[in-house]
């Protein structure tokens, strides 16, 4: 069974690998439901979705019918105003057959201009907290692509968790992340993990051989599982893996036999790290 760590102030726990609705995104329903019951029967009970990836929200909703209280569900919003937030909010809801979400997430938080809206006057926050008063989210959370949006909204809002790209080649090329895992956990804020099977950007014009990662994936086993145990070695709850089948298998194996890397296996992974340009950096 994939193992399992502390989410929030309360402690409930959380499979360290998350399942990623973009697992689910373009698939039959017949597919979807299957990979989302087997999911579940490895341990997984972490759930991430967002209406920006693609049908995954219609074809989660179905796949979770009679598992929902089992689950710990996920779900985010681009939106970043008070009533566009709740229109989507509910829509969400409706779509994933549920009348609640275990947590809700600002979803990719890059510019001032993203802090300004969703944190000022009639912004999505006042949403989340209407919405948490309400009973309709447990938790609120948010994502985010950028340390100094990062490190904003940590100091502006109690947030309970932080989903960030938490990863290998970021962190050694990029400066991206340590400062953000530090922040978080002064504010006590759990920390989720993104992108933790990533190697590098895709030139610009390049083909995807995966056509649902952005940036290109480590397509070699052994070194995909070292990065995603380099991510759990670090301060946080729980990984999702990129949205391709292959790399969530991959990642299961690290979840269910997980084991704190090593001095050694650092090196290999800083070795392995040069010349790699980061998917994410602070410029």
């Amino acid at each position: 069974m994939v193992q399992k760590r502390p989410y929030g102030k309360k402690g409930e726990l959380l499979s360290i690998i998350g399942f990623g609705g973009i697992l689910v995104m373009n698939e039959e329903q017949r597919e979807a439901t299957r990979r989302v019951a087997e999911a579940i029967d490895l341990g997984i009970n972490y759930f991430d979705v967002a209406p920006s990836y693609g049908d995954a929200e219609d074809k989660l909703g179905p796949a979770l019918r009679r598992k929902r209280k089992n689950i710990f569900l996920a779900c985010k919003t681009m939106e970043r105003t008070k009533e566009k937030a709740w229109e989507e909010l509910q829509n969400s809801l409706k779509k994933l057959e549920t009348d609640y979400f275990d947590l809700y997430q600002l979803h990719a938080m890059t510019t001032e201009e993203d802090f300004q809206l969703a944190t000022g006057p009639n912004g999505a926050l006042e949403t989340f907290v209407k919405a948490k008063k309400e009973g309709i989210i447990r938790y609120i959370g948010f994502s985010a692509h950028s340390v100094d949006v990062a490190l904003k909204l940590l100091d502006v809002f109690d947030f309970d968790s932080i989903l960030f790209p938490i990863n290998w080649v970021n962190f050694f090329n990029g400066n991206f992340g340590p400062q953000v895992v530090q922040k978080a956990q002064e504010k006590n804020v759990t920390i989720l993990a993104l992108k933790a099977m990533a190697k590098t950007i895709i030139p610009e014009g390049q083909e995807r051989k995966y056509p649902k990662c952005w940036y290109d994936p480590i397509d070699e086993k052994d070194l995909a599982q070292l990065a995603l145990r380099f991510t759990l070695s670090q301060p946080v709850t729980a990984a999702i893996p990129p949205g391709e089948y292959k790399f969530f298998k991959w990642a299961i194996e690290v979840g269910e036999n997980f084991t704190p890397i090593t001095v050694e296996e650092l090196e290999i992974l800083k070795q392995r790290a040069k010349n790699l340009e980061p998917i994410f950096k602070v410029s």
